[in-house]
């Protein structure tokens, strides 16, 4: 979840969340240090929702011997950027946070030394995008979607939209906000997601359309969940008028998880038929410092252990078969048995010209 996106999100306690961290193998050396090979300590570089658990962290110590590092630096987007300007000298040894829609440019740009992590035949086939050169490592999946606030629609007797067919309904008109593709990892998805529903020459149409029914644009995620949409928490506060967002499949249990009393049933619902698969990679950088230690790190980001500690704390889904989702998601939050995808070489290969096209439709 980068937005992953989406990745996806603790910005409700910060909002929505992400988190990632670990490392399971380990180093004979001895030696200690802050950096280079020797060193005990492993620096992750990631965006600024990375978050984990205090004892994935401990855990991960005293399996290994190495100490986490993590290195926050913006978006997911600012994040790759500022990779690529230190290539071959980077900020750390592991960075977390290319998705799908951004990995060809981490690619393009031979940031990764391959390695493959142990317990790959674990990890679910459709996330190995990269399972040729394992040049990264599936770690999260997480679906951007159009969600909605069930008291309006129940309020209004109106059925929520179900499609991407649906949000060019006239009963949806003015009702949905969106983030920017440009700026913004769901933004950009659910952009993905119309040209994965629509073809690639029919999203500008169905952008046409929906910009005639009243879609608006906000920058990024923060301001369209939490001060424009009525079904968030932070919507309420503000007396947002907007019961249509895009935001993630998990948004729902979120909401739950951070009210206070908790209710028995989420304030929102999740419109399954707009959602779009953004899968969550790490790679060890190429020139890291402690390449024993990013190692480690990297086979510890599928263990089991991890895995399941990760839900709670990224509201993502774990890419390894075997780990189990918290009850909170089970309960609260949405299955997608069928999301848009789009193939990454035809995203690396179109990606620009699809922000450009619609920014020109809908923005300008």
């Amino acid at each position: 979840m980068n937005t992953t996106t989406k990745y996806a999100a603790t910005a409700l306690a910060a909002a929505l969340g992400v988190t990632v961290l670990a490392g399971c193998g380990g180093s004979d050396d001895k030696s200690s240090g802050d950096t280079g090979a020797g060193s005990k300590t492993v620096t992750l570089v990631s965006h600024d929702s990375f978050n984990a658990s205090d004892a994935v962290l401990k855990a991960f110590t005293k399996e290994t011997g190495y100490k986490v590092k993590v290195l926050k630096s913006g978006d997911a987007g600012a994040a790759l950027n500022q990779e690529i300007l230190t290539k071959g000298s980077p900020r750390g040894d592991v960075f977390f946070g290319a998705d799908n829609t951004l990995l060809s440019r981490a690619l393009d740009n031979g940031l990764f030394t391959p390695y493959e992590a142990k317990g790959l035949d674990r990890v679910a086939a459709d996330t190995q995008l990269d399972a040729e050169k394992h040049r990264v490592t599936p770690v999260d999946t997480g679906d951007v979607c159009v969600n909605y606030d069930k008291k309006y629609f129940a309020d209004k007797k109106l059925a929520p939209p179900k499609s991407f067919e649906d949000l060019l309904k006239p009963a949806y008109k003015n009702l949905l906000v969106t983030e920017n593709a440009a700026t913004s990892s769901p933004g950009l998805g659910f952009l993905l997601g119309t040209v994965a529903s629509q073809g690639e020459t029919g999203y500008q149409d169905y952008w046409k359309k929906l910009k005639n029914n009243g879609v608006k644009v906000v920058d990024g995620w923060e301001q369209a969940y939490n001060e424009e949409f009525s079904g968030s928490a932070g919507g309420k506060k503000a007396k947002a008028d907007r019961p249509l967002v895009v935001s993630y499949a998990s948004s729902p249990p979120v909401e739950v998880l951070y009210a206070d009393p908790q209710p028995t049933e989420a304030p929102t619902g999740v419109a399954t038929g707009t959602c779009f698969r953004q899968i969550e990679f790490a790679g060890l950088l190429d020139g890291a410092k402690n390449e024993a230690g990013g190692k480690a790190l990297l086979d510890f980001l599928i263990s089991r252990q991890f895995q399941e500690d990760m839900p709670l704390n990224m509201f993502v889904n774990p890419v390894v078969k075997d780990a189990k989702l918290p009850e909170l998601f089970t309960k609260f939050g949405a299955t997608v048995d069928e999301p848009a995808t789009v193939a990454p070489e035809k995203i690396a290969k179109n990606r620009e010209q699809w922000v450009q096209s619609w920014s020109s439709l809908v923005v300008k």
